[in-house]
């Protein structure tokens, strides 16, 4: 339900700042879960969204997440089969450029035949998220307002928003991104560096079919991905040292054809550019820590990771999966949800995960953007070996999709 005021006489259960695909989904998974939930949203309802040309990796346990929050069916006609993951090493090789693919033959059978993922267009994703939200009269839906400050104390916290009216909650989410207010008001800091690199992004028309496989090439100055959409297009990434992109993506779109054509036609077959097309800085930054007083962190308010591997929004709804099990456990035994019990609960069990794939993608991205001639057998020896230990192979398919027993329960 939209309200343009939050209700001054309710203390809600879960107050979310910030309402992108993150914040949203918490939002309508906790009220199909009894919890009163406020949801802050900064986007001012009487504005036309910005174009947004993004496609997001949504794997396997991401969508049954979505599926959970009742916006999978609003999406039919959008989104793209992702059916398998390939990744080769660039560069010269003496026995040809090794690789390792693996597909929905290396997952346990899905009951409903979900295949690794689903290739979803962030607008679409944001439409279905608002309109599932706009029909629920458990969210109390504050559009236009940012936060500004927020006081907490044993019994909930007050939020002050910028129109200076206040919430109360005994829960606060931080889904305001990586550069979150909420986060630096409880005095949460961050910690990571600056790559150096920038990623070229751009929807592409193929002429190759691409059967439904996202495709990386990891080349010495960076890696090249292309992930499937419909209609035999692909969202494209193309990883530069800084300056590089962005002096790409000021070129007139008849010369960025013919760079992308000279330089990966081989891989990725002929292609040509179809919309709009960017540049943008790539970073890691995690936070120290998960929890504040009355507050935890989730999504890119706690984590940004290299996006070499599609996995950032998916690990962001991982921590939505633990959230809404930590609120449920601890309802059930009559527990405060915002205790600091609950959140250091939660907190353990999202902190090793998100560190460890920001980790994971961090040792990717130096061990293949390179050309070291002491590196290169090993990496590919590494990549020879996934793809022949059928094992092997599986365990990292399985990874990727997110299809794991120790998940949050609706991701499972």
């Amino acid at each position: 339900m939209t309200q343009t005021h939050p209700r001054s006489d309710q203390t809600y259960d879960l107050a979310i700042i910030g309402a992108g695909p993150v914040g949203t989904t918490l939002a309508i998974l906790a009220a199909q879960r009894g919890f009163s939930v406020a949801l802050v949203d900064a986007r001012d309802p009487d504005v036309a969204p910005r174009p947004d040309t993004r496609t997001f990796a949504i794997v396997r346990g991401s969508w049954r997440l979505l599926g959970a929050a009742g916006v999978t069916d609003a999406l039919c006609g959008s989104t793209e089969p992702l059916n398998g993951l390939e990744a080769v090493d660039g560069g010269t090789h003496w026995f040809g450029a090794p690789g390792v693919l693996f597909g929905n033959e290396d997952l346990p059978d899905d009951p409903d035949g979900q295949p690794l993922g689903q290739m979803v267009p962030a607008a679409a994703l944001q439409a279905a998220l608002d309109g599932t939200c706009a029909d629920m009269e458990q969210i109390h839906w504050i559009r236009g307002k940012l936060f500004r400050d927020m006081k907490t104390g044993n019994a909930g916290a007050i939020l002050i928003l910028s129109d200076e009216t206040q919430i109360s909650a005994r829960l606060v989410a931080a889904c305001d991104g990586m550069k979150s207010a909420v986060r630096e008001s409880v005095g949460i800091t961050t910690e990571g560096h600056d790559y150096n690199q920038s990623v070229f992004a751009a929807n592409v028309k193929l002429d190759r079919p691409h059967e439904g496989i996202a495709r990386q090439l990891f080349t010495p100055e960076g890696p090249f991905a292309t992930l499937p959409m419909p209609d035999n297009r692909a969202n494209l990434a193309w990883y530069m040292k800084r300056g590089a992109a962005e002096a790409i993506a000021a070129m007139p779109v008849e010369d960025i054809n013919a760079e992308l054509n000279a330089r990966f036609a081989d891989f990725a077959g002929p292609m040509q550019i179809d919309g709009p097309y960017s540049a943008y800085p790539l970073v890691m930054q995690l936070a120290t820590r998960m929890v504040g007083p009355r507050t935890a962190l989730v999504g890119d308010a706690a984590h940004r990771i290299n996006p070499l591997a599609g996995q950032g929004l998916n690990l962001g709804f991982k921590d939505v999966g633990a959230l809404i099990d930590v609120m449920c456990d601890a309802r059930d035994v009559g527990l405060d949800p915002g205790s600091d019990v609950s959140l250091e609960r939660y907190e353990k069990w999202r902190r090793f995960d998100a560190t460890a794939a920001a980790m994971f993608m961090d040792g990717i991205d130096k061990a293949f953007t390179n050309d070291s001639a002491v590196l290169k057998p090993l990496r590919g020896l590494a990549l020879s070996l996934a793809q022949k230990i059928t094992p092997l192979r599986q365990a990292l398919a399985r990874q990727a999709s997110a299809d794991q027993a120790h998940l949050p329960s609706l991701m499972r």
